[in-house]
């Protein structure tokens, strides 16, 4: 009896297959030259394609189930026709959900990406690119098919900005899939997103503009008595224009009353590079009256902004925070966004601006600047913060003009308990939380 059994290719007629141990081989008579040899286990096998005499190894089963070899198999023996000595087998990926995996696995265990972002890809993978496209096989990617399955489906209920994420996403997946050699060539390499739509994508327009300020700082500056941890956490923000991610992770041990410091970890922040905040007086004081209302309140732990847990506000309950403070009028970004543009209408250089921000300057700014300009950014952030006392806060930091005049006079803190809770040098070797 023959070893070898003529079948129709499908993933549930091999398993049926490998139950019987007198088969050693399949064919398909529908694609000849094709086989399928079982391994000694006979849950793993090879895929073959016999020209004359010779077996080429193509790839392994189940690494690649029968529907994703087939769909490569017109190439392969296109590329035996061209050079029959060349190597025909497969790299391992012939659908783009078989790359998508791969490559969710990937970012899934690189460190040098923030936990956001590998949260987010991988949501954007599994929720909108492989529902789209999992079965389109990786040879018949093209501009029409993208834009029939992806593109232009994604658009009609995805925000025009979301979805050049999405492209960005698939682009960077495959140009590294084909870098690795698990594809042969990189049908995304020569397509561009505005081969798609000519729509403009235009930047959020901002929800708060400085006069907004004359109300909202006598708002955070009323609530630190019954809210301080939210109003701080607020605070903090517009104070610094500084991140919420990054912002609800600070440690007290991050910040330097003697250094008049606040240091940031670059594993806190989205450019993976640490970031050094000059303090001014009226944070200093700021920071001395929230640290002595946490110890009122019987908490001595490291963390600026606790949850009830012990641990550092998490992402969800700092969104809540600016649920309940924003009241769908504002979000914890729009902090941000005013701050920057007010240090515009104050005068304040593009450029200290944008460090402030933390922002990347660029690969010819950051060879030829060598400095963070401490003393700029200081000088920025305290007329900054004299123009947010003519709006009330002042209220919150309760010095006087003569006490941070000077910038380097003494901040006067509460009390002295609130003085000694804070650490008095920057830790950055501080462990993770």
């Amino acid at each position: 009896m023959s070893k070898t059994r003529a079948v129709k290719f499908t993933d549930a007629e091999i398993r049926r297959q490998a139950a019987d141990p007198a088969v050693h081989d399949l064919r398909d008579p529908r694609h000849p030259g094709l086989y399928l040899r079982f391994g000694q286990d006979r849950q793993r096998g090879s895929w073959y394609l016999v020209k004359g005499k010779v077996w080429n190894q193509i790839a392994r089963y189940p690494e690649l189930g029968a529907a994703a070899v087939l769909a490569e198999l017109p190439a392969l023996r296109q590329r035996l026709l061209r050079d029959p000595d060349t190597a025909v087998a497969l790299g391992g990926l012939s659908t783009v959900g078989q790359l998508l995996d791969w490559y969710s696995d990937r970012m899934s265990r690189d460190r040098s990406l923030s936990a956001k972002r590998k949260t987010g890809a991988k949501s954007a993978i599994a929720c909108h690119l492989k529902p789209r496209l999992a079965d389109l096989p990786i040879r018949a990617v093209s501009a029409p098919e993208l834009d029939k399955l992806l593109m232009w489906p994604a658009q009609e209920v995805l925000s025009l900005s979301y979805v050049r994420q999405l492209f960005g996403l698939l682009v960077v997946a495959f140009r590294q899939a084909h870098k690795l050699g698990l594809i042969d060539t990189n049908p995304m390499a020569a397509l561009k997103f505005i081969d798609f739509t000519k729509a403009r994508i235009m930047p959020k327009p901002a929800r708060l503009r400085g006069v907004h300020l004359v109300e909202l700082v006598p708002m955070l500056a009323g609530l630190f008595d019954s809210e301080p941890g939210e109003a701080m956490l607020a605070l903090m923000m517009l104070c610094h224009g500084t991140r919420v991610g990054e912002t609800r992770l600070a440690r007290w041990s991050d910040i330097s009353m003697a250094d008049n410091e606040w240091f940031i970890p670059a594993e806190h922040t989205k450019t993976r590079t640490e970031h050094r905040l000059p303090l001014t007086a009226q944070t200093k004081a700021m920071l001395s009256r929230y640290r002595a209302a946490q110890t009122a309140q019987g908490y001595e732990g490291i963390y600026l902004f606790p949850s009830r847990r012990g641990r550092a506000l998490s992402e969800g309950q700092a969104s809540a925070v600016f649920t309940r403070l924003g009241q769908g009028e504002w979000t914890s970004h729009d902090l941000r966004k005013v701050a920057r543009t007010a240090w515009t209408d104050l005068g304040i250089d593009g450029h200290i601006g944008e460090m402030l921000l933390n922002h990347s300057l660029g690969k010819i700014a950051s060879t030829y600047i060598n400095t963070q300009a401490r003393e700029q950014r200081l000088a920025a952030l305290e007329k900054w913060h004299a123009w947010l006392d003519e709006r009330g806060f002042n209220a919150v930091h309760n010095l006087t003009g003569a006490q941070y005049e000077d910038s380097q006079n003494p901040v006067q803190p509460l009390s002295d308990v609130a003085c000694k809770a804070i650490p008095k040098i920057v830790n950055s070797e501080v462990s993770k939380a």
